[in-house]
């Protein structure tokens, strides 16, 4: 678990709202005290009632399994619960994000690329590892956000599918090392996050029929 900033007095406080959950399917998020300890929950509570609550409760669930699964990780919060089936309360994280830094040590980068390893040695991928989502804290970086992680069996590692899983999750963060230090990929770093040909050809594709289906909506 990662270091708490302070206690919670009471739990029963009213909660600071983080963000408002204006997409489909994307939960309210807000700061509050679980048993005493700092804690972010995302919240689905809207969905309750409607036919989209069996996926918000999915959602949770499945965010939930993945947490477990890190517990103990210095690079992911720590689960702290669910709530009635629709809400995940997790470890809040003190520090900035990464959009938000202004500098940021090439050390940071170093222990992310590290626990990215780590993390897709598990079997597990981010699949939504943006600026927004890497929290720094005293100078460690800590992975938010696991609603899109994805969890691959143990005959799937070396599908390609997971392989370019794996690629777009260390992709983001050398896009991000250059905007903050400055640092360059080098060529194995590209060469190891390249697109191979079918997945340029996929996007190629897409782009084509995202255009004709525009054009003839």
């Amino acid at each position: 678990m990662n270091t708490i900033v302070a206690s919670c007095v009471d739990d029963t406080a009213p909660a600071e709202l983080l963000k408002r959950g204006e997409r489909l399917l994307e939960p309210d998020v807000y700061r509050t005290c679980l048993n005493g300890q700092p804690a972010v929950v995302k919240d689905y509570t809207r969905y309750r009632g409607t036919p989209l609550s069996p996926i918000a409760r999915l959602l949770v669930r499945r965010e939930a399994r993945i947490l477990q699964r890190l517990s103990g990780w210095k690079h992911a919060p720590a689960l702290l619960g669910t709530i009635g089936g629709l809400a995940l309360g997790m470890e809040f994280i003190p520090g900035q994000t990464l959009s938000a830094a202004q500098s940021v040590g090439i050390e940071v980068f170093e222990q992310l690329q590290y626990a990215l390893t780590r993390l897709h040695a598990a079997g597990i991928t981010h699949n939504d590892l943006h600026g927004t989502n890497v929290m720094v804290s005293g100078g460690v970086p800590v992975l938010v956000d696991f609603t899109s992680a994805w969890r691959s069996p143990r005959w799937l590692p070396v599908h390609p599918v997971s392989r370019q899983l794996r690629r777009s999750d260390m992709k983001n963060p050398l896009k991000m090392r250059q905007r903050l230090t400055g640092e360059r990929p080098s060529a194995s770093e590209a060469a190891q996050v390249a697109d191979p040909r079918w997945v340029a050809g996929v996007r190629v594709a897409w782009k084509r029929f995202y255009r004709w289906f525009k054009g003839h909506a």
